[in-house]
């Protein structure tokens, strides 16, 4: 599970790093002030959570016996639904979702906590 959420983390970073200059170069002139900083808020919390991942990988090679790998489940989820609401919002102006993007920002605690827990066993 090391190699997969150092993998993950690698990929959504590399997705993160191309929103990110996507945001700036191409979507600075077709967004509001508002729309774009939701849109780079999106991002920030990918990059944020990409590097959670690979603290998730060290620590699940340090500790495989501990439930470790549940917080880089956690992150996944929540860059998936915290981040890709924000990007979707951002580019539709669909406001509904800005319901589900807290639910996104508890799977992030969530995951820190499991972290926590892990590292004080």
């Amino acid at each position: 599970m090391a190699r997969f959420f150092f993998t993950a983390g690698s990929l959504i970073a590399f997705l993160g790093v191309a929103l990110g200059a996507f945001a700036a170069h191409s979507l600075k002139s077709r967004l509001t002030p508002d729309m774009l900083e939701i849109f780079e808020t999106g991002v920030r919390y990918q990059m944020y959570h990409a590097f959670g991942l690979f603290a998730v990988a060290w620590a699940s090679a340090r500790w495989p016996e501990s439930n470790v790998n549940a917080a880089g489940w956690c992150f996944i989820i929540g860059i998936i639904v915290f981040s890709g609401s924000l990007y979707i919002l951002s580019l539709t102006g669909v406001r509904w979702l800005g319901a589900i993007t807290p639910l996104g920002g508890v799977a992030f605690l969530i995951g820190w906590a499991i972290l926590v827990w892990t590292a004080g066993r």
